[in-house]
């Protein structure tokens, strides 16, 4: 090795002044400014150049110009790269070979965990404990770090309502409030107290901005949004990204009402940054800018790089656009060297935070990469987060948690299947020690009870979409017995059972980036399979495994225990084992409405009420004729194996006077037999205002475990500042006027109250 340490080098090169002397920003950013002023111009624009070494298709190596790049300085960073001996090996070419020795950033999608992987977020959203998300966040971090990581492109903040676009399993679901304190709580967790920390992880928060909103659930498709829509319901999460310090953020791939994000200057300027005062840098999604082209607002890349670059995006993700365009565009005098500067400024400083410059290995290190990657303790925390984030969605009779004797006959294609229990955006992921649902049952049971296995069913039999997802890396493998006898095969087995458990769902690879579904019902062979085995009387237990909110309707009236697992991670089996009977008490909720029928989407419980609302006894409202405005389970939905039962809201006050406190307290009691964890949520409806405000808003929410028998006060606190909204001109302020308060176990069965805002 030439020179260990870039400081080092400075300092053997003369280029290490008297401000080496100083502490703090100051030291940071006249180092950062002396760096930028050592530097070419295709220096600079090579620190806004991310190019990808393609590990998950050649493994770890590197295209030869892009080797060639990373020593010309000619690339500020690496994705899809990881492995301490293969980082190492990059970091080393830049820091030894480059003029500057500048070091590189390495990103990666670290997007429910790295090695270990978790829950996937919108699983982890329905445990609604925080403080659990930004521990799993953090243990992803530690073991990101440990495989030469800096950089993860997480979290996705993206509110959605629609259920067939395929990324909602990478978000928290439909609501604002609560996407802002999850975006918080991963933020917090990847880049803990200080970014230098080698523990730690630059955050990216994405897709910025409204990604989630794209017309027909359709991945890449455009959105058109009024401001007033975006600073109620969209921004939000963004925004609390910004507040709790994240790093970079990254820019979508849609448009917004006609300009898309990675050339919109409103968006990525104005907003984020004047607005906002967002400090870090900003990356776009992977070949954004050229694709400007195909959006229709450039005529070539140089127009496209000088869009971008002039409405605030500052790296390249490997579009290779920067690199070939913006040396020409600043020779022109289209684009000023300043600008350069000032883009490139940002990344540094970025690697100045993360301590590169001080010791730019400060993550490689092999020994701390075997301690660490899925180490005993993440395995625990990943189970534990698995079994918060389970939701019970039916239990007639009780039918949960059943007993460990008897025989269980387990049926289904995802009942063997430890790949897709993993999900969608895994990234580094190990699928083969993951624990499968039907592993997690039989190691549950011991030899207490007989478990009996069966198929039953593809996963899918449609060939064309079958060939789509293996095109990209589903592995699906039918079958080669008909539907018939693979039917035929698990009603035999059913019928030798005494309560049969249904494993049915989508694949891993039918959510997440590309993978929008029209029909968002189980699966066709599924469905058929669930219809036969009901067919033979058996009790059925309902376990799905799914990246989005699917339609249950007809699940729902004939199946008597139904348990939404979504994509659990690497200890699936074992918390869904844990669940079903009974070591734990399930407890979470959904965040994101689950639709009553796909012609309701987009439906979600924060909406407004129309000058005629819905009523079904009235023709002339704003209703369905053929199925209820509801969904089927709302918002925060989710039962328990006991029952917890809501006094009478009691308010302190029946005036709010600004600068002053409503305490709003109801008593819970856990009526039922188990002792248990419920959610209790509080929303607000602003009865008279400027504008028109939704029927419902989530306000707070706590969680309190009661043992069975036993009763709890909770009380809330409001005050004006929680009421405030968006008026005619946009001032965000409150108003005086009346307000209903809500309190309950989900959004749609509560407890009321009144008081007015003076």
């Amino acid at each position: 090795m030439i020179r260990k340490y870039v400081v080092f080098v400075f300092c053997l090169l003369g280029l290490m002044p008297a401000y080496a002397q100083q502490s703090g920003d100051s030291a940071m950013y006249a180092f950062v400014n002396h760096l930028i002023g050592e530097m070419t111009l295709d220096e600079k624009i090579g620190q806004l150049n991310l190019l990808t070494s393609d590990m998950a298709i050649t493994g770890p190596t590197m295209r030869k110009a892009y080797m060639d790049d990373i020593k010309a300085g000619r690339c500020g960073g690496i994705f899809n790269a990881f492995g301490p001996n293969y980082v190492r090996r990059l970091q080393q070419l830049a820091v030894d070979s480059s003029r500057l020795h500048i070091p590189l950033l390495f990103g990666f999608d670290v997007i429910h965990g790295h090695k270990t992987i978790f829950p996937i977020p919108l699983a982890m959203a329905c445990s609604w404990d925080t403080a659990a998300i930004a521990h799993a966040a953090r243990l992803a971090a530690t073991e990101a770090a440990a495989d030469g990581l800096n950089w993860v492109f997480s979290p996705m903040v993206d509110i959605a309502r629609d259920p067939r676009w395929g990324r909602v399993a990478e978000g928290a679901g439909e609501d604002p409030y609560l996407g802002s304190l999850i975006a918080r709580a991963f933020v917090k967790g990847y880049q803990g107290n200080s970014l230098d920390d080698s523990l730690s992880v630059m955050a990216c928060v994405k897709h910025y901005a409204l990604y989630g909103a794209v017309e027909a659930g359709r991945e890449y498709n455009v959105v058109d949004m009024s401001r007033r829509r975006m600073f109620e319901d969209y921004l939000p999460p963004y925004r609390a990204a910004v507040e709790a310090g994240v790093g970079s953020v990254m820019s979508a791939f849609n448009e917004i009402n006609g300009i898309p994000a990675t050339a919109n200057s409103w968006l990525l300027t104005d907003l984020l940054r004047r607005q906002w005062h967002f400090k870090g840098f900003v990356v776009t999604d992977y070949d954004a800018i050229p694709e400007l082209i195909n959006h229709g607002i450039a005529a070539d890349t140089t127009a496209a790089s000088k869009l971008a670059f002039q409405a605030g995006a500052e790296m390249d993700m490997q579009g290779l656009a920067y690199v070939h365009t913006l040396k020409t565009l600043v020779q022109e005098g289209q684009i000023s060297e300043d600008a350069i500067d000032q883009a490139v400024r940002d990344v540094l400083i970025a690697k100045y935070k993360l301590g590169l410059f001080q010791d730019p290995f400060n993550r490689i290190n092999e020994a701390r990469a075997e301690r660490e990657i899925m180490s005993p303790d993440k395995l625990t925390f990943v189970r534990e987060m698995a079994r918060k984030s389970i939701v019970l969605l039916k239990n007639d009779r009780q039918l949960l948690p059943l007993k460990k004797t008897g025989t269980i006959a387990v049926i289904g294609p995802l009942a063997n299947d430890p790949r897709d229990m993993i999900g969608c955006w895994s990234g580094a992921g190990d699928w083969h020690k993951a624990v499968s649902i039907l592993q997690g049952i039989r190691e549950a049971v011991g030899n207490r009870a007989k478990v009996l296995y069966a198929l039953g069913a593809n996963i899918i039999d449609d060939t064309a979409m079958l060939r789509q997802l293996n095109a990209f890396g589903a592995d699906i493998h039918p079958s080669p017995l008909s539907p018939q006898q693979l039917i035929r095969e698990a009603v035999a087995t059913a019928r030798k059972a005494d309560v049969v458990i249904l494993c049915l769902g989508e694949s891993a690879g039918m959510s997440g980036e590309a993978a929008s579904r029209a029909d968002i019902h189980i699966p066709e062979p599924q469905r058929d399979l669930l219809k036969a085995v009901y067919a033979t009387g058996k009790p059925i237990v309902l376990v799905l495994s799914n990246g989005r909110p699917l339609v249950l309707t007809w699940e729902h009236a004939h199946i008597p225990a139904i348990l939404e697992t979504w994509f659990l991670g690497t200890e699936a089996g074992h918390a869904i084992a844990d669940v079903l009977f009974g070591d734990y008490n399930p407890s979470g909720k959904i965040t994101m409405s689950f639709p009553y029928a796909i012609g309701q989407i987009p439906v979600y419980y924060n909406h407004k009420n129309t000058g005629r609302p819905g009523n079904p006894e009235v023709k002339w409202t704003s209703r369905y004729l053929d199925i209820p405005n509801d969904p089927l389970y709302p918002f925060g939905y989710g039962l328990s194996y006991t029952h917890f039962s809501y006094s009478p809201l009691h308010l302190d006050k029946k005036v709010l006077m600004p600068g002053d406190v409503l305490h709003v307290q109801v008593q819970v009691t856990n009526d039922g037999q188990y002792d248990g964890t419920e959610t209790v949520q509080l929303y607000i409806r602003d009865l008279v205002a400027d504008v028109t405000q939704p029927v419902k808003q989530l306000k707070a929410f706590q969680q309190v475990f009661l043992k069975k028998g036993e009763s709890k006060t909770v009380t809330f606190r409001l005050t004006a500042d929680d009421l405030r909204i968006y008026d005619k001109q946009m001032h965000y302020r409150y108003e005086p006027g009346p307000f209903e308060v809500f309190v309950g176990g989900n959004s749609r069965d509560v407890q009321a109250a009144s008081f007015e805002l003076k």
